[in-house]
């Protein structure tokens, strides 16, 4: 209820006229005056309260009425008169209805009754409520009513005092408040304080005229309260007895703090501060300055006043108020009066000085802003003390102090102020720590320990708020005595309240600036942000003053500290404080309070040089602090920590171990946390953090895990490592956060990341360094971190690639030692595989440049040469085939260039490795690559097939080709556009630089380039020094051609001849003439080989066929599409050069392969053609049959796009060569120049391979080998086919020679059981009857052909007789000693003696040979060659030799065969020779004729002695039909026949007629063996002859007669003998040839009868007669033989006489003629 509600005021005027009742009741009696006074003014409240409007106003008004009675009844004296008047006033007041007048009465009637001294706790109550209710006091009254309470304050009552001082405090706040209501007051009036002028000089302190009357007032309270603290009389509080300092400064204070806004705006008072209060502050500071602690002994010159606590405490907190408040004021005096705080923490002032000293620094600490205007305002002006500076630098040395002075903690104690008596209890135990001896006792409390002093640590205040305790003990007179640690623990607050409080202030304004910073680029996003550069000055100034004190004052306290919570606090300080330089840029400052966190996490004097530099360079600055140096302390060793670790130090030489503390896994913490929160502004100090972890990530036995992560090593790592179980809990955490520290890397700036990566590398390189030379284990730490970075840092690898990859390789991956090695190429593989699996945006696919950069580092390993790194490398291109095979694009070029780095000292696994990589590209990704690419896989299979490491992975890679073509072959039309596109481009690029386009094989179109790369590899690996791969690539290269060749173009064949083909046989030649004849031993232990391949030459010799024959197989059945290139001929004549060189190669293999390949290129051996179906059509071409149904059928829907695609190449380069050929192109292959040159090659060859060796038989020469001269012949009749229109007399001569050669060659002995068939009879050859077959061809050709061939006809005559005549003397082959083997069997032919040459079979070859001359004459007896080159009469001479052997023939079928040839041939030709008698051809061979007839009858041979009676009759019977023959074919045409013939022939028959036996007959045989039979046929034939009526001649007659008489003769003589022998003999028998003979001519003479008989008479001569006649005495004498045989031969001799028993009719004259 207000005061001023109506029912207040009817209260209030029942209660005044409740009170004057009171009043006048009591007065009654003693004070009339006073009762009558009540009386009037019960009537004047009533009168008042009759009125109905505005009651209270008019009390106010006549207030000094009604109060009137009250104050007589005060001035009565009485208590409770007093009582009930002052409750009145107050009531009134209390209703605000108290006039200006009536308080001025009102307050002088208090005063009169404060003289008397009576009620005054109540005079208190009214004065207070008066001058709180309203504020009509003012001015004299006021300052009355002031006075009145401070002369209560100091009476003798203390209750009274207490209240007084209250009331004193009260009421000066409430002079204050008014003067800030009026302020308000006129501020809500004009709008603003006018601003009063300035006051200039002021030298009337009086002149206040310009203040309103509120302000006046306070401003003459405040000034007097100076006065009375200065001890001068004041100006406007008239009447004070008595006053005390402490009391006046305590009022000053309260009103300074209070009412700071007064001072500030109002000149006057802001003068009064400045002139006033500090001089005063000033000035009562003396004693304490000018105190020293324990000076007092000597005696001073002058008594020095001592500092007395109360007044110095409250000074203090005046000091703190000014600052606090007015320090824009009153810059200089704070200036002093900070200097003089400082100088109050100075050792040598008394301790409680100094506690109450530092409580003020602390709360100066709570203030950052106050800070940095000191820092502004001092530190940052020239000529001016740093102040901030020093203020931190003296927090710093004061708690240095605290260690180093002795007792520090109870100085208090030893020199306290006289007064000070009871201090002295305070002494604490110092030696506590002590007791525990060396062993570190664990003390509970919290405290700080450094080198044996120990200062225990309290609680003093809550973070961030100074909370005093001296400077509040504002009732101690004397200085208390301040328990041990409290200093210190004051100072540590201080301590990190200064730093939190400066870091958080700085950082919010750096927040602030940010944000506006970016606000700002989002406006105005052209133009360049600029901050105001002042505020960062005062920052880093402020950061610059204050950082080395701090450092070396938290330094000093983390090495002192051993409790958990203060270590983290000054940790945090340190952190906080790092953080914050590296914000601001100030590098050494950061790097100093890294430093300091990384030394305090290593044990004791660990010499790690990147600390130790730093430091030295800190260490040599000492701050001086007045005077005072203080010198960063480094560490004491002999902390009391727990040891939780134990472990090796991380150095080049083993040292002993080392220790880790709590403590120091606690620094390790801090340190994750700082690299972990504020990695974006450690910049270059990433350095001094890695190497402080990498070096207690060793201590602890940390070792890096997959992915970089570190892990705790298995004990056995090192034996010296110790952990607690404290610290392996940790671990795990501590690893933990290891890594989330380079994870959150990510969230690092590009700058800050590449520090980290800086510091990273040259952390590896000093690991490196270290790791040189001796095999410890190298730390992996910064190899670990570097791959764990790159993989968080994926999103943007690109900026950090290029030092990341470079440094692993360059550097880790080449270092000696195999575990760092091993690592860095673990991680480089890890990131690259990270790489390429991370879904980068835009994706690799589309972002070519960032997947090549990935790549690079890869094929970069390549050239690394430790083993271990490209297995690794090889590992990880396998897993990212495997992973990312698909989506490599453009990245295959350095993948497959990987791959393909195999150099042969590189080992089997690598190349295993490799190899595997390469398989699966080939089976799984070539559709995936760019087709640009497949050459290079191309070469890359090549380069596995070339290495010698590895036999197997040689020939697979050779499979891996075939893979590849059939690949090209199936995809062919792809492949050939998008690389038809790509060429274009590569065109386009060239064409604008100006270049010509280079790649291999250009003009051809580049699918064909790929086809041609394919070939020229298979074509290099054909001639590798390895037998197996020659022949796999051999065979594969001709497959591929065979099966794929179809697809390319026609101008790239000429390629493929030239480049590919005739390149490689080349090779092959050279190596194979070249190739070693050494005898390779078996190789490798348990492989056996074959004697025909056991020297390097025959293996190479297997290599030239298998490419001879390939190539010669691609001529024969591509020959239609090679023949359209320009240069077949050429072509043509350099593979007749190399088959030539292949034939007369020394080496009977390749001789024999070669002539197989020729026949192959004449298309002797023909393919099988059938041009029925397109399908056999494509069969035939290698095409695999799963591609003709769609191909051949292309069907309605699916037309053929492009004008040559796959089908239309088959069939426009097959189709041709498959079907027959189209008409125009017979005469292109029938190309005769082709067929010479191939005739040219064929003479070459076999000239070269048939001529004999012209040395000593001794060097035994090479001998070709039967079915090479075999296959060499059967060449010919096909070839023949060709050149036969041409073939000339010449060539048939040359041809001879060869035949010759070729059948004069002996066959080796250890050859010759394969050479004949397995059947028992002779037979020939297949080389012989190669030649035969030759001949044969030859003659038929001639026999169809034109006139003009005939005359061959003899050159073959004599071809052949000389092959005759090898039945009776084998050829010779140079001077080979041969062994003869006329005529052998398959079962004789092992008798021969091995190792020798053998002329085999020739005499069933010559025997044939015979044949073939007398069928050949047959039909060709009558041609004029045959006539004119006397054929007859060789054939003749030829027979001669085996006719006259007869008997000695090698064979005997030789001569029955010569001679039934001979009859042949004469039965043709004697006619011929007849007819052409006259023009002499035959002259010559008659006699040799002749010869032959004598040579064969009368053989100089005498038959074998086996020889059966049978075989002897029909031998004769052979005879025999010789002298038909001669008298059916010779004799009857004597008129045609040379003379000298003729009579050769009679001389013949003559003694064939009388033939006498051989001796060594037996007698059995006798009749036998006498050829009767033939010397019949030839004695009819001379009687015939003889007697013949055509005799023409005389001279004829004369033959015929001298012959009979001869033969007569002859008979007399045996028959005379014959009687003789008889009659000697008597009894005994004659011999039984005797009797033979005598039986024969008794025949003879019968047979002669007879012939008489038959012949014309007149054709007879008598002479002969005459002969005959006398015959018959002899005869009749032999009568008396004993022989019957005789007898009866002789009764047929006797028998015929009787025809001579008459004469004949014609005279005997005539006879005698």
């Amino acid at each position: 209820m207000s005061t001023s509600s109506p029912e207040a005021v009817k209260k209030l005027l029942e209660n005044m006229q409740t009170d004057l009742r009171s009043l006048s009741m009591e007065c009654k009696k003693k004070f009339p005056p006073v009762k009558e006074a009540a009386e009037s003014g019960i009537v004047k409240i009533k009168t008042i309260a009759a009125r109905k409007t505005d009651i209270l106003a008019a009390l106010k008004e006549n207030s000094s009425e009604v109060v009137q009675p009250f104050l007589m009844g005060c001035g009565t004296k009485e208590p409770k008169i007093t009582q009930l008047c002052l409750a009145a006033i107050q009531r009134l007041m209390s209703h605000e209805v108290v006039s200006e007048a009536a308080a001025g009465n009102i307050i002088n009637m208090l005063w009169q009754l404060m003289e008397n001294g009576l009620e005054e706790l109540k005079l208190l109550q009214t004065v207070l409520v008066l001058l709180t209710t309203n504020t009509v006091v003012h001015d004299e009254v006021l300052s009355k009513a002031i006075v009145l309470c401070f002369r209560l304050h100091f009476t003798k009552d203390n209750i009274t005092n207490n209240t007084a001082a209250a009331t004193v405090r009260q009421v000066v706040t409430v002079v204050f408040e008014r003067m800030v209501a009026e302020d308000e007051r006129f501020k809500g009036l004009h709008g603003i304080v006018e601003q009063p002028p300035p006051v200039q000089g002021n030298t009337n302190r009086r002149s206040v005229s310009t203040l309103r009357p509120s302000a006046k007032d306070a401003y003459m309270l405040f000034q007097d309260l100076c006065q009375l603290v200065n001890a001068d009389a004041p100006y406007w509080l008239v009447g004070m007895t008595e006053m005390t300092r402490t009391f006046g400064l305590e009022l000053l204070e309260s009103v300074l703090n209070d009412f700071p806004g007064v001072f500030l705006q109002h000149q006057e008072f802001s003068f009064l501060l400045k002139e006033r209060v500090c001089p005063l502050v000033i000035k009562l500071f003396s004693p304490n300055i000018k105190f020293r602690q324990g000076a007092g002994a000597a005696a001073p010159p002058a008594p020095v006043e001592k500092p007395y606590f109360p007044i110095c405490m409250r000074l203090l907190r005046v000091v703190s108020v000014l600052i606090k408040h007015f320090y824009s004021l009153l810059v200089t005096e704070c200036e002093i009066f900070l200097s003089l705080l400082v100088k109050f923490l100075d050792g040598e002032k008394p301790q409680w000085l100094r506690a109450v000293a530092v409580e003020s620094v602390h709360r100066l600490c709570v203030q950052p802003h106050l800070l940095c205007s000191f820092c502004q305002s001092y530190d940052m002006k020239q000529h001016s003390t740093k102040v901030f500076r020093d203020i931190v630098n003296a927090l710093g040395s004061f708690i240095q102090s605290l260690f180093i002075v002795p007792n520090a903690g109870n100085a208090a104690a030893v020199s306290a102020p006289a007064g000070g008596s009871g201090s002295g209890s305070l002494v604490t135990a110092q030696g506590v720590p002590a007791t525990g001896g060396g062993g570190g006792t664990l003390t509970t409390q919290a405290a700080f320990e450094y080198r044996g002093t120990w200062i225990p640590l309290m609680t003093v205040s809550v973070q961030g708020s100074a909370k005093a305790t001296y400077l509040e003990m504002l009732d101690k007179v004397e200085p208390p005595s301040i328990p041990e640690g409290y200093a210190m623990s004051v100072a540590f607050s201080a301590l990190l309240d200064l730093v939190r409080g400066i870091t958080s202030m700085i950082e919010r304004e750096l927040t602030t600036e940010e944000e506006a910073a970016t606000e700002f680029r989002e406006t105005h996003p052209e133009q360049e942000w600029k901050p105001e550069p002042g505020a960062h000055l005062v920052w880093e100034e402020m950061v610059n003053a204050c950082w080395c004190g701090l450092l070396a004052a938290l330094s000093l306290l983390l090495d002192a500290s051993t409790d958990e919570a203060a270590t983290e606090n000054i940790l945090k300080a340190e952190l906080t404080m790092a953080s914050l330089c590296g914000r601001l840029g100030l590098v050494t400052p950061r790097d100093a309070f890294i430093t300091a966190i990384c030394k305090a996490s290593l044990p004791p004097h660990y010499a790690l040089t990147v600390l130790s530099s730093n430091t030295s360079t800190l260490s040599s600055k000492a701050y001086s602090i007045q005077g005072q140096s203080v010198q960063i302390i480094s560490p004491s060793s002999e902390s009391h920590q727990q040891v939780v670790a134990v472990g090796q130090p991380l150095t080049a030489q083993p040292q002993g171990t080392v220790v880790l503390t709590a403590k120091n896994i606690q620094c390790m913490r801090t340190l994750l946390n700082l690299a972990h929160c504020h990695g974006a502004v450690l910049g270059t100090s990433w350095q001094l953090v890695l190497a402080t972890l990498q070096h207690l990530v060793w201590i602890l036995g940390l070792k890096p895990a997959l992915g970089g992560a570190l892990k705790p090593g298995r004990a056995v790592e090192g034996p010296s490592t110790v952990l607690t179980t404290a610290v392996m809990t940790d671990l795990p955490v501590i690893s933990n956060i290891l890594s989330r520290l380079f994870e959150s890397s990510q969230y690092l700036d590009d700058v800050s990341v590449h520090h980290l990566i800086n510091a990273l590398c040259s952390l590896s390189l000093e690991a490196m360094e270290m790791a040189y030379g001796n095999n410890k284990e190298p730390s992996l730490f910064a190899v670990a971190k570097l791959l764990e970075t790159g993989l968080v840092n994926m999103d943007r690898i690109e900026i950090l690639w290029r030092p990341l990859t470079g440094h692993l390789l360059e550097k880790v991956c080449q270092h000696p030692n195999s575990r760092m090695r091993e690592w860095g190429a673990e991680s480089l593989t890890a990131l690259i595989k990270a790489g390429l699996s991370y879904k980068h945006d835009p994706p690799l696919a589309q972002n070519q440049r960032l997947q090549l950069l990935l790549l690079n580092p890869l094929k970069e390993l390549s050239n690394v040469l430790h083993a271990d790194i490209r297995q690794k490398q090889l590992e990880c291109v396998l897993q990212i085939l495997q992973s990312q095979g698909d989506s490599l694009g453009p990245g295959w070029p350095l993948v497959l260039g990987v791959i393909g780095a195999i150099r042969n000292d590189q080992g089997e696994s690598l190349i295993r490795t490799a190899f595997q990589c390469l398989q699966l590209v080939v089976t799984d990704f070539l559709p995936t690559m760019p087709c640009a690419c497949l050459q290079i896989v191309v070469d890359v299979a090549g380069s596995f097939g070339l290495q010698n490491q590895e036999l197997n992975i040689s020939l697979t890679s050779i499979g891996l080709l075939w893979n590849i073509s059939d690949y090209f072959f199936q995809r062919g039309e792809a492949i050939t556009l998008e690389l038809e596109r790509e060429e274009e481009a590569l065109q386009k690029q060239a064409l604008e630089k100006g270049e010509t386009l280079n790649r291999p094989f250009h003009p051809a179109p580049p699918f064909d380039c790929l086809w041609l790369c394919l070939y020229a590899k298979l074509g290099e690996l054909c001639f590798d020094p390895r037998p197996a791969v020659r022949k796999s690539a051999g065979q594969t290269l001709f497959s591929t051609i065979a099966a794929h060749g179809t697809l390319l173009q026609q101008p790239t064949w000429h390629i493929v001849v030239w480049k590919v083909l005739f390149h490689l046989l080349d090779c092959v030649r050279t190596s194979s003439t070249t190739a070693d004849k050494e005898k390779i031993e078996s190789g490798g232990g348990n492989i056996l080989i074959h004697h025909s391949r056991d020297t390097a030459e025959k293996q190479w010799a297997e290599t030239w066929v298998l490419t001879l024959a390939g190539v010669a197989r691609i001529f024969n059945t591509r020959r239609y599409l090679l023949q359209q290139l320009g240069d077949f001929f050429e072509a043509w004549e350099v593979l007749l050069n190399h088959i030539q060189s292949a034939v007369l190669s020394k080496n009977n293999e390749v001789s024999l392969a070669a002539l197989k390949s020729f026949q192959e290129i004449l298309q002797i051996v023909t393919p099988v053609r059938d041009s029925d179906k397109a399908g056999d059509a494509f069969a035939a071409m290698g095409v695999p049959p799963v591609l003709i149904d769609p191909l051949s059928a292309s069907g309605p829907g699916r037309p053929l796009v492009r004008s040559d695609s796959l089908v239309e190449r088959l069939t426009r380069y097959n189709g041709a060569e498959l079907q027959a050929p189209p008409p125009g192109e017979e005469s292109a292959l029938e190309d005769s120049t082709l067929w010479w040159s191939a005739w040219n090659t064929w003479y070459r060859a076999g000239t070269e391979s048939t001529r004999p060796p012209s040395g000593p038989a001794e060097k035994l020469a090479f001998i070709p080998s039967q079915p090479f001269l075999t296959a060499l012949i059967q060449i010919f009749p096909a070839l023949y086919q060709h050149i036969k229109a041409n073939f000339s007399m010449d060539d048939l001569k040359k041809l001879g020679v060869i035949l010759h050669g070729a059948v004069s060659v002996p066959i080796s002995s250890d050859a010759s059981p394969f050479i004949l068939p397995s059947y028992t009879e002779a037979t020939l050859t297949s080389l012989q009857e190669a030649v035969l077959t030759a001949l044969d061809v030859l003659q038929k050709a001639i026999c169809v052909g034109p006139e003009n061939l005939q005359v061959m006809y003899p050159a073959i005559f004599e071809q052949l007789l000389l092959f005759v005549e090898f039945s009776c003397k084998p050829p010779q082959y140079g001077r080979v000693e041969t062994k003869h083997v006329a005529n052998a069997k398959y079962n004789q032919i092992q008798l021969f003696a091995p190792a020798e040459w053998v002329a085999l079979n020739y005499v069933p070859f010559a025997e044939r040979s015979l044949e073939v001359v007398v069928d050949l004459y047959h039909k060709t007896a009558c041609h004029k060659a045959v006539i004119n080159e006397k054929v007859l009469q060789n054939i003749i001479k030829t027979l001669r030799m085996p006719l006259g052997l007869k008997y000695a023939c090698p064979s005997e079928s030789t001569w029955k065969l010569a001679v039934s040839s001979l009859l042949k041939v004469l039965s043709i030709g004697l006619p011929v020779a007849r007819q052409h008698a006259s023009s002499g051809k035959f002259d010559t061979m008659w006699p040799e004729l002749a010869n032959a007839f004598e040579d064969f009858l009368f053989t100089k041979s005498s038959p074998p002695d086996n020889l059966s009676i049978q075989e002897f009759q029909q031998n004769e019977s052979i005879d025999v039909e010789v002298v038909q023959l001669i008298s059916t074919e010779i004799l009857p045409f004597a008129n045609f026949i040379p003379k000298d013939f003729v009579g050769q022939i009679m001389t013949m028959l003559n003694r064939g007629s009388i033939h006498s036996q051989a001796p060594s007959f037996t007698e059995a045989e006798i009749d036998v063996r006498m050829r009767e039979e033939f010397s019949k046929v030839c004695f009819e034939t001379l009687l015939q002859f003889s007697f013949s009526n055509k005799v023409s001649t005389p001279q004829e007659g004369y033959i015929s007669r001298m012959a009979l008489s001869v033969l007569l003769k002859r008979a007399q003589d045996v028959l005379r003998r014959y009687v003789e022998d008889e009659r000697l003999s008597g009894r005994c028998p004659l011999p039984r040839q005797q009797v033979t003979e005598i039986i024969f001519v008794l025949k003879a003479i019968s047979t002669l009868m007879d012939s008489l008989k038959k012949t014309q008479p007149e054709n007879v001569d008598g002479n002969t007669w005459a002969q005959v006649i006398a015959l018959y005495p002899t005869l009749v004498e032999c009568i008396t033989c004993s022989s019957s045989e005789v007898s009866a031969a002789l009764k047929e001799a006797l028998g015929p006489f009787k025809d001579f028993m008459q004469p004949p009719v014609s005279k005997v004259q005539n006879g005698e003629s």
